[in-house]
């Protein structure tokens, strides 16, 4: 009965988490459908449409500056489509760590979308490395929200908010 009950704790509670650091989250979640752009890389582009695929709480508390919120769960392709009608356009697309990026990053290469890029480790990558986020008025802030006391472990520097 022991070994059902620690079988079972392990499968609800540890199962999603065992993964160490952000690549291999990457490499369980994501199937590459999208080509990765780095940190480093990133901060060396220019002439690109920066989109923020996460939740409109997370956005609020802090973003890469410049960046577009297009959300997650309510992006709307049509509407993409409209304010973003050059499917040439350079895309950069980023979440917390790179899986819901990854997931809106295929939606807009389904809509012919050409130049569309992931960003490696996302928004928690991109602080982990030291750069600068904004909150909604444009000022710099160490807050940046981390998702979930299970993903928020993947974001070692700043101040991890957590908003429902």
């Amino acid at each position: 009965m022991k070994k059902i009950i620690t079988f079972l704790f392990v499968l609800v509670f540890g199962f999603g988490f065992s993964q160490k650091t952000i690549p291999e989250v990457l490499q369980k979640y994501n199937k590459n459908t999208v080509p990765y752009i780095t940190v480093n890389e990133l901060k060396n582009r220019k002439g690109i449409v920066l989109l923020d695929a996460r939740e409109q709480k997370e956005y609020d508390v802090s973003h890469l500056e410049k960046a577009i919120y297009v959300g997650h769960t309510k992006f709307n392709s049509k509407s993409f489509e409209k304010q973003f009608p050059n499917k040439q356009s350079k895309i950069v697309v980023y979440c917390s760590l790179g899986v819901r990026s990854e997931q809106i990053g295929e939606k807009l290469i389904n809509l012919g979308y050409t130049n569309v890029e992931n960003l490696y480790g996302g928004i928690f990558e991109w602080k982990n490395q030291d750069n600068l986020v904004v909150d909604n008025n444009n000022e710099t802030t160490e807050s940046v929200h981390a998702f979930s006391k299970e993903w928020g472990k993947y974001l070692t520097k700043g101040t991890k908010i957590y908003i429902k």
